[in-house]
This record gives structure tokens, C-alpha cells and sequence, in this order.
């Protein structure tokens, strides 16, 4: 079986405006698209409103609250997990809009170049200068959804003098880094078992199986994918076809037998098991939401 390169491996594109590239938008609960582990050609920015979760990064786990931010950068494989009442600010935008600042400021983007070197995906929440910060985000969400008079402008301000903060005040001269942090070599390789689990969620997957695209070992490979992912491989994989599932379920006319072999499983009585475990109804209530 052959690989494709890391590049090859499809990442989230976000079509944005060539002139006003960035997305801003609150987020409530954990919606379909960081719900499963995935990575992007972007920059984003979370501001937690309100409610308790945690985020897998790169495998290593950080838990927020209200008012924190973190940092996700371009190549990150990470997912969001809501505990409590999750509601977050999600701001996400294309790192050249700020080339031209980079002339004469070339640290501006360093937050996310030296992340894990200088700077962590969760922001201090005890820094004297969290406050500014979170005051920075909320106008410039302010100026994004009233699209006033040279919002654009402004956005891009408040952006920029949100990076220069970070930069200057959240700068630390060295990370203490957790003990078996995964490394460049091992993310790869669970980026390209998720993908071929994603592309063929269908296939009858085993352990043995997966650990072979890698080759790994059932036990190492298990035990690298639960600290990357966050949850067993085949626990993961039950999830890629239920969520597949939903969709079939919900905007298809398919019926719920048809939809089960669809999605991998091989027998109804075990879907109907799944989906009540996982989704928390039965596929037949699911069903019901069907668009017509």
C-alpha cells in the first residue's frame, strides 16, 4: 500500500475574500466541523464565552473556561470537546494578509511560528494583561457583524494589535514541555491513518490493520493515536461512520437498514446500538429530521 506525501493529505480549505480574508463567527456547543480531529490551512483564534471543555492539540490535552484563548495554528490536528454550556468566539484568518506587516515587523506572526519554542496554545489565563486581550477580540468582532465605515480597517487593527500583544506579553523564554510530546514523524503518520479511515469509513478496519499503514505495531500505534486523537482508533473510527450516518439519515431518503451497510457497520441491530450510544436517539427519531 503506498502513502500520499503530507501535502497530499487534504486539510481544510477556507475560501476567503482576497481583500478581507478572515472569518469571525461564535460557535454554540461543539458543532459538526470540530467535532472530529482535523487541521487547516488557517489561523484561528478562540475566545471561550462561556462554558468548560478541552481541546486535543497535537495530542496534548488543555482544558478552558470562560475567558480563555487559545491559539491554533495552520498545522495543528486538533478537536474541541464542550463539557458545559460551550459557547466560543472563532476567528480564522490567511497569514499573508499580514506580509506586508512582516517587512517591518517580522516577529508579528510569532505566536504561531514558535509555538511550543516561546508561546503556548492556551494563552495565561492569570496574565495582568488577559483583559486587553479578550477587550481586543470582542471589538473586533464588534466591527466584523456591524459593517461600519471602514470595518475592514478596523478588524484588521484589532487583529494586528491582538498579534503584537501576544508577542510582547505572552512571550515566555522557554516551554516546559510535557514528557512524550508527539513529534512531527508520529502526527504524519496518525494524519494519514485518519485520512484513510475518513476516505474508506466503510472498510471493515482492524487494529492490526491500521497500525500496518504506518508500520507500527497494534500496541504502539494504539497508544500514539489515543494521546493524538484522544480516543481509541476503532472508537474513532465508529464515530467517522455515525457521523456519516446522521447525514445519510437526515438528507436522504435512504432507509435505515441501507444507510447501516453504507456506513460500515454489518448488522442493524449493532448500529442501532451505536447510534443511540453515540448520537443519544435512535436512527428512526434522526430519521424523522429528514429535509425534504
Amino acid at each position: 500500500m503506498t502513502f500520499t506525501r503530507t501535502e497530499d493529505i487534504p486539510r481544510e480549505k477556507f475560501k476567503m475574500d482576497k481583500q478581507y480574508p478572515i472569518y469571525v463567527a461564535d460557535t454554540v456547543g461543539v458543532t459538526s466541523n470540530y467535532q472530529k480531529l482535523h487541521w487547516h490551512d488557517v489561523l484561528e483564534i478562540n475566545l471561550i464565552k462561556s462554558g468548560i471543555g478541552y481541546y486535543i492539540i497535537n495530542g496534548q490535552k488543555y482544558e478552558f473556561q470562560q475567558g480563555d484563548i487559545l491559539l491554533i495554528n495552520s498545522n495543528d490536528l486538533h478537536c474541541a470537546y464542550e463539557t458545559q454550556d460551550l459557547v466560543m468566539l472563532v476567528i480564522s484568518f490567511d497569514m499573508s494578509w499580514f506580509l506586508a506587516n512582516l517587512r517591518y515587523d517580522p516577529e508579528i506572526l510569532s505566536p504561531f511560528k514558535e509555538m511550543g519554542i516561546h508561546f503556548t496554545n492556551l494563552l495565561n489565563r492569570n496574565h495582568p494583561n488577559i483583559d486587553s486581550l479578550r477587550s481586543t477580540l470582542l471589538e473586533l468582532q464588534d466591527e466584523h457583524v456591524m459593517e461600519r465605515l471602514s470595518y475592514a480597517s478596523m478588524v484588521y487593527s484589532h487583529l494586528l494589535r491582538f498579534l503584537a500583544s501576544v508577542n510582547r506579553d505572552f512571550r515566555t523564554e522557554g516551554i516546559i514541555k510535557p514528557k512524550e510530546k508527539m513529534n512531527s514523524a508520529q502526527l504524519e503518520k496518525m494524519r494519514k491513518v485518519i485520512h484513510a479511515m475518513e476516505e474508506r469509513y466503510a472498510h471493515p478496519w482492524t487494529l492490526e490493520q491500521l497500525a500496518a499503514l504506518v508500520f507500527l505495531s497494534p500496541s504502539r500505534f494504539s497508544d500514539i493515536f489515543r494521546r493524538v486523537v484522544g480516543t481509541a482508533p476503532l472508537v474513532y473510527l465508529i464515530q467517522i461512520r455515525l457521523e456519516r450516518a446522521v447525514l445519510l439519515l437526515e438528507t436522504t431518503n435512504m432507509k435505515i437498514t441501507d444507510v447501516a451497510l453504507e456506513c460500515g457497520f454489518r448488522t442493524l441491530s449493532n448500529f442501532n446500538r451505536l447510534f443511540k450510544q453515540y448520537i443519544g436517539v435512535t436512527p428512526r427519531i434522526s430519521k424523522k429530521r429528514i429535509v425534504r
